[in-house]
């Protein structure tokens, strides 16, 4: 008998769970509420780096992988690297990276998302939902839609760990590339896609980075959610500049240009409420779409932003 290690046989497992729950490939983001279901269920514990929840989280998230059909920029995708607690304790964390190769090559565009959260607090699970099932969903989203069609540039997908504890894994990622950062013309990061009661989705990094801004209006007149631009300058203070508040700042503060996709705070925020029975399904499949629209414009105009930003 072949005795697996634990982490192959949870990836193993959830392999076959995800080839039941998705016996075909389905259109872009057709498969979204079901990874945000599966990720902010409480077997995953929360996904605190270093933990088995978090173990499972990443076997689920190669499934997804493999079923969609991406490959490693390397030989693995997973890009371990570790860091200190306040407490001293040395703590384990592990991206995943995947590739999707360009017709044509030349710049790349890198789609991130954290898939870590608070775990479990004082015997409470905090699932994460929206922060940050919903950003890997749409990530995932975007990898089909580039997937059924091939997009002229390599497109990076970095889901990352340890976003919570100040970007941990995503420093790690602009730390050791898995590309030369020179190549890279764009970052777009999505954190938090699921509520708003207002029917609104942010997109920040206009301001700092105004070349990008024609696609996004543009892109906004069809959106099939209230694609708003801003909270990426300190107008309304510096708590409403989004510039520095998720992943895309570990790519700012090498230089990259970045974008950032995000819904406002909601009374779930960082609560144990923030569970997959409080998303609003119809919505959020609205703003799935509306980032998978907005990745694909930005890719076809990737050439252009290069010029424009002089990378």
């Amino acid at each position: 008998m072949i005795k697996l290690s634990h982490a192959r046989a949870v990836l193993l497992a959830i392999t076959l769970a995800a080839s039941a729950a998705h016996p075909a490939f389905a259109g872009p983001g057709e498969n979204a509420l079901d990874d945000v279901r599966i990720l902010s269920a409480d077997d995953m514990l929360g996904r605190a780096p270093g933990t088995r929840g978090s173990e499972k989280a990443r076997a689920y998230i190669l499934s997804r992988f493999a079923q969609i059909g991406l490959s490693p920029v390397d030989e693995r995708f997973e890009q371990p690297f570790s860091f200190a607690k306040r407490d001293g304790a040395t703590v384990q964390g592990v991206n995943l990276i995947a590739r999707i190769k360009g017709t044509q090559g030349g710049k790349a565009m890198v789609i991130s998302a954290h898939y870590d959260h608070l775990g479990v607090r004082d015997g409470e699970i905090y699932n994460g939902a929206d922060d940050n099932a919903s950003g890997v969903a749409g990530l995932m989203a975007v990898a089909e839609a580039f997937k059924a069609k091939p997009p002229k540039h390599d497109v990076i997908f970095a889901v990352v760990d340890a976003e919570e504890g100040g970007l941990r894994g995503a420093r790690a990622f602009a730390a050791a590339p898995p590309v030369p950062l020179e190549t890279v013309a764009l970052a777009v990061n999505f954190d938090m896609l699921s509520k708003n009661p207002k029917n609104e989705l942010y997109v920040s990094g206009t301001a700092p980075f105004p070349y990008l801004k024609p696609i996004l209006v543009k892109v906004a007149t069809t959106a099939p959610v209230t694609l708003k631009l801003g909270h990426d300058t300190d107008a309304d203070g510096k708590e409403n500049n989004w510039s520095n508040q998720s992943d895309h700042y570990a790519f700012g503060e090498k230089g990259v240009p970045w974008l950032y996709f995000g819904v406002e705070d909601h009374p779930e925020y960082h609560k144990p409420t923030d569970d997959f029975a409080t998303v609003p399904q119809d919505f959020f499949k609205r703003s799935v779409a509306t980032v998978v629209q907005a990745s694909l414009a930005l890719e076809r105009q990737l050439d252009e932003v290069t010029r424009a930003s002089g990378r």
